[in-house]
């Protein structure tokens, strides 16, 4: 029985849309668990002091996994262990063992040195909290270490799964993750408090880390500490890692940033922050990051071979799809918002402001989620090419703007009325306490806009076809999209009549209802407009992703 279970999840997964779509699949089952996550602690929280502690706690961890864990992430290693695998297995071994006992005792030795500083970074990143307070989240974010340590080397053993195209294992570590946190609030906080919580999470990095371990060892590149490093290897990978670092890491960095700003405003805030943002991150990581990771390896095979026009079709097919998805959702996002809000998290002690408040800023979030999503198809596009400059000094603005727009939209709320006025009137939350909190969402997606611009006018210069084969695309799938949105806000008027939406049932059915309307409206003029994607999507739903034979492991596919 085990021997099948690991013959099904080691499956090698072949094509862009069947690597796509099981990836996708994974992100949705994985984000519907975050979900859930997210709703047990606004049910167990609202958006309160205590949720504020436990997301702070995680700033710090985060900050050490973007600096150090992101070195070695999937899009640094796979280049260079797909030519060492190409002169003889035994060179990516020696690779991969090498990078592995540097990086290994790196983030070590940082942990352990910053388990004594975390005192003295806190009281810097959160000026606002009491000393009580400031003890909590000391506490909670020294259990949080271990967590960038499973997720590094995580990273590690991730670059093989995916070099070896077992994207099935790649993409249930995640999923791992978040049943680990679920089972920590349901069993670990009711007997040990908030750090119950964080030791689910750390328990969810082992297991994200330890899923991939069988495979490495089955495929025999399982890594051995070697204190003899070839500082040559590390280096030229270090020369690489470094901008690559900063670009795929700067969200985040920005993101403590934002959480610090979050920090000076009223209690709550930086839960209703961070429920926002993870809503809007299912975009994200079931699109984005989906279509970037399956046409990351296919990129560099053409690019590397000289098939330039192939490269170029590639990243056309994979914008393609990520516009076609991303728009209709980001409407839905923007329309549904509270419906939305209110039937993942609206229970227990997250009431109706909390819900008001989150629903304004997803659909802040939300304008930005097309651009977000073909950034990381640009950064990794770039990637395959070898440059890694052009992509930096868009993610060193994007993140500047991001720090700078967020601090400036947060000073504009409180010593300038008619800002504040023109926000909580368009986004119809008049009066509402603490939100102010808008300021830092729109700081974010106006930064996401301008790093979008900045690559793809670069892109563009690159590779001159790139966005005259968008634009059919493009007008379609907006044109769907706004007839998608007008419907579904009628709908949602005509249902509220109907349902009870004082009810959680009743308030999923009328935003559930008004969408799938809406949606239908869009399939029908996307049909009538013949739309390409529409078949491919179609096409690559019947490709019978779960048939694929087992197939051992032949990285240099890639290469030939």
């Amino acid at each position: 029985m085990v021997k099948k279970i690991f013959n099904f999840i080691n499956k090698e997964i072949d094509g862009l849309h069947q690597a796509a779509y099981l990836l996708g699949f994974f992100a949705i089952l994985s984000q519907l668990l975050a979900l859930v996550r997210d709703r047990l602690l606004a049910s167990s929280f609202g958006a309160s002091q205590s949720l504020d502690l436990y997301y702070a706690a995680f700033r710090i961890p985060d900050f050490i996994f973007i600096t150090v864990g992101s070195m070695v992430s999937v899009s640094v290693l796979i280049p260079f262990l797909i030519s060492r695998i190409k002169d003889g297995q035994e060179e990516g071994k020696k690779f991969i063992g090498n990078i592995f006992t540097f990086f290994f005792l790196l983030i070590v030795v940082i942990s352990g040195i910053t388990f004594f500083a975390v005192p003295f970074l806190s009281k810097i990143l959160f000026p606002n909290f009491t000393p009580e307070n400031l003890d909590k989240v000391i506490a909670l974010t020294r259990i949080l270490l271990l967590s960038p340590i499973f997720l590094g080397l995580s990273n590690i053993f991730g670059t093989l799964t995916q070099t070896y195209k077992r994207f099935f294992i790649y993409a249930i570590s995640p999923v791992l993750y978040n049943i680990s946190i679920i089972l920590g609030i349901i069993f670990l906080y009711p007997r040990f408090g908030l750090p119950g919580l964080t030791y689910g999470v750390v328990i969810g990095a082992f297991l994200h880390f330890f899923i991939q371990v069988p495979f490495v060892i089955e495929c025999g590149m399982f890594p051995k500490l070697n204190f003899k490093f070839n500082f040559k290897e590390i280096k030229e990978v270090l020369l690489v890692s470094v901008p690559r670092t900063f670009t795929l890491g700067s969200d985040s960095i920005s993101f403590i940033f934002l959480i610090s700003f979050a920090s000076l405003m009223t209690s709550g805030s930086i839960a209703i922050f961070n429920f926002s943002y993870n809503l809007q991150s299912i975009s994200l990581s079931i699109i984005g990051v989906s279509y970037s990771l399956a046409a990351f390896p296919i990129l560099i095979k053409y690019f590397t071979s000289g098939e330039t026009k192939k490269f170029i079709e590639q990243a056309v097919l994979s914008a393609k799809h990520i516009i076609f998805w991303s728009i209709p959702l980001a409407t839905l996002f923007i329309i549904l918002r509270a419906q939305i809000v209110r039937t993942i998290l609206g229970s227990g002690n997250f009431n109706w402001s909390n819900t008001r408040l989150t629903a304004a800023a997803l659909a802040i979030f939300a304008a930005s989620i097309v651009f977000q999503n073909l950034n990381l198809l640009f950064v990794r596009a770039y990637y395959a090419t070898g440059n890694t400059f052009k992509p930096f000094i868009a993610k060193f603005i994007n993140a500047t703007t991001t720090i700078i727009l967020g601090y400036t939209f947060m000073i504009m709320y409180q010593k300038y009325p008619p800002f504040k006025d023109f926000l909580e009137n368009l986004l119809r939350i008049k009066d509402v306490p603490g939100s102010i909190v808008l300021a830092l969402p729109l700081g974010w997606s106006i930064g996401e806009l301008l790093n979008s611009i900045i690559l793809w006018i670069n892109f563009e210069k690159d590779f001159k076809s790139f966005s005259r084969s968008l634009t059919k695309t493009i007008f379609e799938v907006v044109i769907a999209s706004v007839a998608m949105g007008f419907v579904s806000y009628f709908c949602l008027d005509i249902f509220d009549n109907i349902f009870d939406i004082n009810t959680a049932l009743g308030i999923f059915a009328q935003g559930f209802i008004s969408g799938i309307i809406g949606i239908t409206v869009a399939v029908f003029i996307l049909i009538l407009f013949k739309n390409k994607e529409i078949a491919e999507v179609k096409n690559a739903l019947q490709g019978k992703i779960f048939k694929a034979k087992v197939i051992p492991p032949s990285p240099l596919d890639l290469l030939e």
